[in-house]
């Protein structure tokens, strides 16, 4: 049985929109996989796994390095993380005690400008109208023990280094560097 060119004109509409979508999604974690590896050096981030917001891993890595596209759900402020920050950062989600016991290091190369955070408080329920709301630009973060933080301000105005977080389990060093 022949059957009419419409037949065959008619499966053309979904496979080619199957396809668009496919490309779609494809380029789409791209975009997450660019924009994530954008936060740490290239050395770090090409190897590192790449996870979306929502925990879903775009990229199985082989450094020990995670980096996300967004520290936030749509933030737009990537991040890379060692193994102690996406600990630090497993235990912020969900409020949980935290020590740093070694030191840890976080990329955000592209900042947070557009994203800040209160500088004090974690969970601060309007964080962009905190009296210490702060975004930062270029920076590097790090995790060190508690006892280390003694002597290093806390106030992100003196234009270098400055402790995020102080009086939290959270507390770790915010870096500025050039962009």
């Amino acid at each position: 049985m022949k059957l009419p060119i419409r037949f065959y004109l008619s499966l053309l509409g979904p496979l080619a929109l199957m396809s668009a979508s496919t490309l779609f999604a494809d380029d789409t974690t791209a975009a997450l996989i660019a924009q994530a590896e954008s936060a740490g050096p290239a050395a770090i981030s090409a190897h590192a796994t790449i996870m979306n917001s929502d925990g879903t891993i775009l990229r199985e890595g082989s450094n020990g390095w995670t980096c996300m596209p967004h520290t936030m759900p749509g933030d737009n402020a990537p991040m890379c993380n060692d193994g102690l920050w996406m600990e630090m950062m497993q235990a912020v989600m969900s409020k949980a005690d935290f020590k740093a016991d070694r030191i840890g290091l976080s990329y955000m190369l592209e900042g947070d400008v557009g994203a800040g955070v209160s500088n004090s408080d974690p969970y601060h329920p309007d964080p962009k109208n905190a009296a210490d709301y702060i975004e930062t630009g270029p920076h590097v973060m790090i995790i060190v023990p508690k006892s280390m933080l003694e002597g290093v301000t806390d106030d992100p105005g003196t234009g270098g280094p400055y402790v995020m977080w102080k009086d939290t389990p959270y507390a770790h060093i915010m870096m500025p560097v050039d962009g």
